[in-house]
């Protein structure tokens, strides 16, 4: 009789894919390769900045920034990422031991006062990011970040943020319309 050999490497369980609740989370989950990429171009930069100042003897003056730069917006978009995922945490004392129609509930107030945070956040950070444009007497210039090479990555780092917020903001109604449609 011949015995069945059996696997002794359990098989891992298969994540569950994205599934988008509406088109505007789905353009945001397929955006997140790109801001994946973004991660490892970083770390390309820095081997290649390694290898510039240990073997060449030439260091650079334009990595740090870049890859600080890189990973900064990465990380702001993981938020909306996390949102249009409705990956958001929540407190499960209560959620867990409620109906869905509860939960329904629970969901709109959440994403009520989530949406109201980054639309009010939008809002304070607007005139910020215009500043940031614009010198006090009107003419266009960005703010740079003031080292030797001096890009204007703060600038395009408050813009994204500010752009990333109006978008959550309107996830999170979309998100509140969804609910009171039952779905």
């Amino acid at each position: 009789m011949v015995e069945e050999q059996q696997n002794p490497i359990p098989e891992e369980p298969k994540e569950e894919e994205d599934v988008a609740p509406d088109m505007l989370a789905g353009g945001i989950l397929k955006l997140g390769h790109l801001f994946a990429a973004l991660f490892l171009l970083s770390m390309g930069i820095l081997i290649f900045e390694v290898i510039m100042r240990y073997v060449f003897d030439s260091p650079t003056i334009w990595v740090h920034e870049t890859t600080i730069f890189l990973c900064a917006v990465c990380f702001v978009f993981g938020g909306l990422h996390s949102v249009s995922r409705d990956g958001h945490i929540r407190v499960v004392l209560v959620y867990d031991y409620v109906g869905e129609r509860v939960k329904r509930w629970l969901d709109m107030a959440i994403y009520t006062i989530c949406g109201l945070a980054t639309g009010m956040f939008s809002y304070a950070l607007w005139p910020t990011v215009i500043k940031s444009f614009y010198a006090p007497t009107g003419e266009f210039r960005m703010i740079t970040s003031g080292s030797a090479w001096n890009p204007p990555f703060p600038t395009f780092l408050r813009a994204f943020l500010f752009i990333v917020l109006v978008i959550m903001t309107i996830q999170f109604a979309l998100f509140v319309i969804n609910r009171l449609r039952g779905k």
